[in-house]
């Protein structure tokens, strides 16, 4: 039997982690908790998406009965980890902003990072900027709107370019060498749209994100684990929220073909 991974996010971003592990780990079980009654999650207080997320995650587990556990997401990520941890004894792996590595490629030290409104202004990020990239110039944009962007995208909802263009500009706006070499995408949702956002800047520029990072510890934490006792070892998706025709076909797409509600834990 496969290892359980159970994988968590407010809304479809997640999935791009998921398909980071698949191709690291192929064969293993996945279900993945769509948290959609809570999406988006940088719009909710610390303290009120720290008791939900909690609530909702300790309902998962106890229904996917998981080896590993992925937060699929940097938002939560930067308040939930240890608060996690102490609720249960699997191992937990959490979104790192991949601020590290881009400071490393960066041949002019300058680097960008896109992320949501939320992680962008938190104190854990300026943490990574000062511990990891503390000899770049490092340019900030934050935005909601590419995260509805990329819902939006795999409900079969093209994206507009010129929106695109317009969130990047405080990017690529300015001189030629003042411009970030190496973009981290700091937010899960946004490798989804990594065609539309490479087309938009200089090909030159590098787009990184932390999926094969997450998948990579995922990987080291599967000797360690043990496997599955579920009875199917079919992938599926949990959801907190309504489930339409769109999102459920997205859900197919990504290999989820059963798709059902998160019962309230009691």
């Amino acid at each position: 039997m496969p290892t359980t991974i159970l994988s968590a996010d407010s809304g479809v971003g997640g999935l791009s982690v998921v398909q980071e592990i698949r191709k690291l780990v192929p064969g293993q079980r996945h279900v993945y908790l769509c948290d959609n009654a809570f999406y988006p999650y940088g719009l909710r207080a610390d303290d009120e998406l720290l008791q939900h997320f909690l609530e909702v995650m300790s309902a998962a587990i106890d229904i996917s009965a998981p080896q590993i556990v992925v937060v699929a997401c940097n938002t939560i990520s930067t308040i939930c980890l240890p608060k996690l941890r102490a609720i249960t004894k699997l191992p937990v792996v959490g979104v790192v902003p991949a601020i590290k590595p881009a400071a490393t490629l960066s041949k002019k030290h300058v680097i960008g990072i896109l992320a949501t409104p939320a992680t962008i202004d938190r104190p854990y990020t300026d943490k990574l900027i000062n511990e990891f990239a503390a000899n770049c110039r490092v340019l900030k944009v934050g935005s909601a709107e590419l995260v509805d962007m990329a819902e939006a995208k795999l409900r079969g909802i093209a994206p507009d370019s010129a929106r695109i263009s317009r969130i990047l500009e405080p990017f690529f706006d300015r001189p030629t060498a003042e411009q970030p070499d190496v973009i981290v995408l700091a937010c899960t949702h946004f490798p989804l749209l990594s065609e539309e956002l490479a087309a938009t800047g200089p090909k030159e520029t590098q787009w990184i994100d932390s999926g094969g990072a997450i998948a990579r510890r995922v990987q080291e934490l599967l000797s360690d684990v043990g496997q599955s006792s579920a009875r199917h070892a079919k992938d599926f998706a949990l959801v907190t929220g309504q489930v339409d025709d769109p999102l459920a076909e997205a859900m197919k797409n990504f290999g989820f073909r059963a798709v059902r509600p998160l019962p309230a834990k009691r």
